[in-house]
């Protein structure tokens, strides 16, 4: 540390790259890129800052400055966005939950490429189009392709099954099967071409070449292929008609508009392809640093894109800042499209009224959002009023852990700790635990072992079970609760302990009991209090399970493929690789293992015996 208090930045050098503030817990706090790292440092520890409100706490908060030199400002803006959305640090512009964002990936990186809804890692060999505001519109995006397009929907780099018979979905007319060699790989190319073309906005460009395709089908007599073609014209034509024409030009654009008011913010991005929008998105920003809009709009543009997403040749964005800074985001943005892209502010026309059209827009949606907000608070603070009289707690039940055990015949006994802070799940705080000291299925004595583990951990200041509950709620009934007593007893033995309220819901009629009281509270069936206590105790029983199926499921595949013969360390590489998930593996029908790279039908039919036996 320097003499004024603030971090030494003596170190830091006058290169473009990236620069990260870490606070006291060498926690990542916020990202930035700059031409030169010392000089835009500074700025933050002058007497002004550099004009944002929380500069002043950022600037108390940061303990340490590390930094990353780049070759230049274009790599460095690469940079800060994969370590804002690596990070999520708190004084960054990012996406609320940006993990949830699904995108539509093309697998062009195979000979038979897929397509299909994914939230994962991007592979740089495949294209990525997205990301989509719910998982509801790519999946009717998908079923729109799969009614004009004939792709395989089959799982794995290679297409089909090994029986050489194909499958439902082209006797159906959903797949041209390239399995069984229906369609040759260049024919199968130009399916996936105009699915492309069709995710990129270029719709009427697929409509003409219906249009020719079918005239020439007509003229040569061939009537089958020009009703097929006619089919699929009209399955174009029937999305373009949804989509409204707004500009008279046939230029292709996105248009960035954004609204921030506090520490929320709104983005809404117009797409624009050949001069017709064909899709507006709407995303919710955090922005605890409270950026103007402008900036705000500035930091998603390369958020949004990603790694393969599609690219138009121009995009727009309001930004007071002079058009030669834009020239990183356009380096950025041409090397992910592979040709050039220009990035605008318009100053008057149809593309400046479709701008103002987005930045409108993402004012009322941020003002939607808080008016929801507000009446989602309003009504959960009256539920947890109401709750903590029915249940005569001492506290309102603000924060809320509700425990259940889940276990196959008493094996592989695992429990689930979820928490809901002010009626909404706090996932991030979400636990498991394996059972370690009950055998056989036992769910009192598991429960029990549970909380006092958790109860130990809060007596310990374990970090990750700090915080101290309102409301500790059991999945069960009286065998749990009576079973969880003598280990509340126990710790509150000691006077330092805190006064936490133990509860338990049994399912079958839905009552509450607690301890001491032999009769039960009967909430009404259709009261919210009893709607939230019940969406609590379900999210601990769906997560229970989930954590069961995983554990059952990666010792079962283990325990089948160890026993099983004719697969060695190579096979059972391929068969995980190839599933990705013990559930899927287990649930694998004949033909999705057939489909196995390298697995001989023989072993096929032997590994699906064995999981179905």
């Amino acid at each position: 540390m320097s003499q004024n208090g603030y971090p030494d930045r003596s170190h830091l050098p006058t290169s473009p790259g990236v620069y990260i503030f870490k606070d006291a817990r060498d926690v990542v706090i916020y990202v930035g890129k700059a031409k030169n790292i010392r000089a835009r440092v500074a700025n933050y520890f002058t007497k002004s800052g550099d004009g944002r409100p929380k500069i002043a706490e950022l600037r108390e908060r940061v303990r340490r400055i590390d930094f990353i030199v780049t070759g230049s400002e274009t790599e460095a803006l690469v940079l800060e966005s994969n370590l804002i959305k690596r990070n999520r640090p708190r004084f960054n512009v990012s996406l609320r939950d940006d993990k949830s964002y699904p995108y539509i990936v093309v697998t062009t990186g195979d000979t038979y490429p897929r397509v299909y809804a994914t939230r994962s890692t991007h592979d740089p060999r495949h294209r990525y189009f997205g990301p989509f505001p719910s998982a509801s519109s790519v999946h009717s995006t998908i079923e729109v392709l799969n009614k004009t397009f004939q792709f395989r929907k089959c799982r794995g780099p290679e297409p089909g099954r090994r029986s050489g018979v194909p499958c439902l979905n082209h006797h159906i007319g959903r797949s041209a099967a390239p399995c069984v060699g229906a369609i040759s790989t260049e024919d199968y190319d130009k399916i996936i071409a105009d699915v492309v073309a069709f995710l990129e906005g270029r719709v009427d460009h697929l409509i003409r070449e219906r249009q020719a395709g079918m005239r020439e089908a007509a003229a040569e007599m061939n009537f089958e292929r020009a009703a097929k073609v006619r089919d699929e014209l009209s399955a174009l034509t029937y999305v373009r008609d949804k989509q409204q024409a707004t500009i008279a030009t046939e230029d292709s654009f996105d248009a960035f508009g954004a609204y921030a008011e506090g520490e929320s913010a709104c983005v809404q991005v117009f797409a624009v392809r050949e001069g017709q929008i064909v899709n507006r998105d709407s995303f919710l920003m955090d922005n605890y640093a409270e950026s103007p809009a402008e900036a705000v709009a500035l930091q998603f543009v390369p958020q949004y894109y990603g790694y393969g997403s599609a690219v138009p040749r121009e995009v727009l964005v309001e930004a007071d800042e002079p058009e030669e800074s834009f020239v990183p985001l356009e380096e950025h943005l041409s090397e992910l499209r592979e040709s050039r892209v220009d990035v605008r502010r318009p100053r008057r026309g149809d593309k400046r009224r479709i701008l103002e059209m987005a930045e409108k827009n993402a004012r009322l949606g941020l003002e939607h959002e808080k008016l929801i907000e507000e009446t989602q608070r309003n009504q959960v603070a009256s539920t947890l009023d109401t709750l903590r009289e029915e249940l005569a707690l001492p506290r309102l039940p603000v924060r809320i852990e509700c425990y259940d055990i889940s276990n196959t015949m008493g094996t592989n006994s695992v429990a689930s700790m979820v928490v809901f802070q002010g009626g909404r799940p706090a996932k991030d705080q979400y636990r498991k635990f394996r059972i370690k000291a009950v055998d056989g299925p036992d769910d009192f004595a598991s429960m029990a072992e549970v909380i006092q583990r958790r109860l130990h951990r809060l007596k310990e200041g374990d970090e990750k079970f700090a915080q101290v509950p309102d409301l500790i709620l059991l999945d069960g009934g009286k065998g749990q609760l009576s079973a969880v007593v003598p280990i509340f007893e126990e710790f509150a033995a000691s006077a330092e302990f805190p006064d936490i309220p133990l509860r338990s819901l049994a399912k079958r009629d839905e009552e509450v009991f607690q301890p001491g009281r032999p009769e039960p509270v009967i909430l009404r069936r259709e009261s919210p209090e009893l709607h939230l206590l019940q969406r609590v105790r379900d999210e601990a029983h769906r997560f229970a399970n989930t954590y069961h199926r995983k554990v059952r499921g990666t010792e079962m595949t283990r325990s089948v493929l160890d026993e099983l013969p004719g697969v060695g360390p190579t096979r059972k590489k391929k068969i995980l690789e190839h599933f990705g998930t013990p559930e899927a593996f287990l649930d694998a029908s004949l033909e999705e293992l057939e489909a196995v790279p390298g697995l001989p039908g023989r072993v096929a039919r032997e590994v699906h015996a064995r999981l179905h036996r």
